[in-house]
Order: structure tokens, then C-alpha cells, then sequence
């Protein structure tokens, strides 16, 4: 097995810290697919929006840890649309995690190659690991773990992902909590890759609601969301989205 082949190059869209793949959803999964069956190191997936835009400015270990991931994806739609209109790669579409994982989950079905699910409330994580493999019966779920733990227990979790011989290790802590876990332990994962996706498994269990079609077009899922959950997320996105908008016209480019 040549472990030296890699996918072909594709161009890439800077805004800020973060050095955005321009790839669709399908070819996240096509390479994902691919990876997993060669013997590749765990390759470290993170996702930029907003949030993610802001906040590379303002902590440096976040902007340290985001700049060694192997694949950014954008997960803001305002992105995508920068992206067209200011002269940059264009990015195809938004890869909200919230989709992708649906899109691995139905793709990984008719393979081996197993999932971990790490983080989120222990009823939340239980219920997310039941409701895809009622959707994909054939879906490997290889092992799961709630999100609360603290740095003693990493150690052990990491040796239980390696038992389960999972192939997608998705990561839900949170940022920058799961960036950081990601490159404490990637040379001690034995995955192929690992996926950040923040509150992905709110979703699924129906704790949190999307927006309605016409406002994720309009990229204004985060206004949505701030209206439904204004004691926890108003004061962020009425900081973050502003500085994050300014970033992205202010500071962009080809790679």
C-alpha cells in the first residue's frame, strides 16, 4: 500500500486565521471515504464560521491549534458567499456539520469503517448514537462517550477510541475545547479522521432547532438561533458576527 498518494490539490480561500478547502460535501466524504482505507495518520478536521472567525483573533491557543488542521470546511455561509463575490476560489457550498454528519453517516453505511461519538450530556450522546442508528441501520457505530471529563480522564478515553477500531472520530466539546483535545492526542489516536462538531448531536436529538430553509439561505441561521436561545447565545453572536463579517472583507485571500 503507497501511503505516499495524496488527493489532488485544490485551491483555497483565506479569511483570517483560517485557510478554508474549497470542497462540497460530497468530496468531504469522498475523501473521508478514501482515507479510511489507506493507513494515513488521523487527519484533523475543523470547521470556520463566525464564532470560529472571531474568536482566532482573540485566543491565541485557538489560533495556534486551528492552524494545523489538515482540512478547514466552511461551516458559515456567509463564507461561501464572500467567497464568490470578492474575486477568491470559490467555495462550492456551506458544510454545516450539522449536514455532514448525515452525509458520512449514510455514505459510511455500506462499509466497515465505524464511528466514535465524544461529547455532549451523557442522555444527549445516548440518544444522538440511537436516532442514526435507527435512520442508518448499517451504520457502524463503533463505541461512544459524553463530553464531561476532565484533562486525568483524556488519557483512558483516547486508549477506549483505539479498542473500538473506529475509522471517524466525531468531536463535540465545544469550542476551542475540541480543537485543543484534538491536537493534545492526534499522535495517539489511531483514527483516520477526526471531526470537530461542536453541539452537532443537539441537532439531531431535536434540543436544538434549525432555522427554516429561507433563512439558512440568507445566512441567517446565527440570528435564529440567538432569538431562540438569547440567554445563551445573544451576547455572542451580537459581538461575533459583526467582528467576524469585518474579518472576512477586511483580511481575504487566494492560496
Amino acid at each position: 500500500m503507497n501511503n505516499d498518494i495524496k488527493p489532488p490539490v485544490k485551491p483555497k480561500a483565506r479569511f483570517g486565521m483560517f485557510s478554508v478547502d474549497c470542497l462540497s460535501r460530497k468530496e468531504l466524504v469522498e475523501r473521508a471515504l478514501e482515507d479510511c482505507s489507506r493507513d494515513v495518520r488521523p487527519q484533523l478536521v475543523f470547521d470556520v464560521n463566525g464564532h470560529a472567525l472571531s474568536l482566532a483573533r482573540t485566543d491565541h491557543s485557538y489560533r495556534d491549534a486551528v492552524s494545523q488542521a489538515d482540512i478547514v470546511h466552511a461551516d458559515g455561509g456567509f463564507l461561501v458567499t464572500l467567497s464568490k463575490h470578492l474575486g477568491l476560489p470559490k467555495i462550492p457550498e456551506r458544510s454545516a456539520t450539522t449536514d455532514m454528519i448525515h452525509d458520512f453517516a449514510a455514505s459510511f453505511s455500506e462499509t466497515s469503517h465505524g464511528f466514535y461519538l465524544l461529547g455532549g450530556e451523557e442522555r444527549v450522546n445516548e440518544q444522538c448514537v440511537n436516532i442514526l442508528q435507527e435512520q442508518y441501520p448499517r451504520l457502524k457505530i463503533s463505541g461512544r462517550r459524553n463530553g464531561f471529563f476532565n484533562s486525568d480522564d483524556e488519557e483512558h478515553i483516547v486508549e477506549q477510541i483505539n479498542e473500538s477500531g473506529a475509522s471517524i472520530l466525531w468531536v463535540g466539546l465545544g469550542k476551542p475545547k475540541e480543537q485543543a483535545f484534538c491536537i493534545r492526542w492526534r499522535h495517539k489516536l489511531n483514527v483516520r479522521w477526526v471531526i470537530t462538531c461542536g453541539g452537532c448531536y443537539n441537532y439531531i436529538t431535536g434540543d436544538y432547532g434549525r432555522a427554516p430553509a429561507w433563512m439558512q439561505k440568507l445566512n441567517m441561521e446565527w440570528l435564529y438561533r440567538m432569538a431562540t436561545e438569547p440567554r445563551k447565545l445573544f451576547w455572542r453572536y451580537a459581538i461575533t458576527s459583526p467582528h467576524a463579517l469585518w474579518i472576512a472583507l477586511t483580511d481575504h485571500s487566494a492560496k
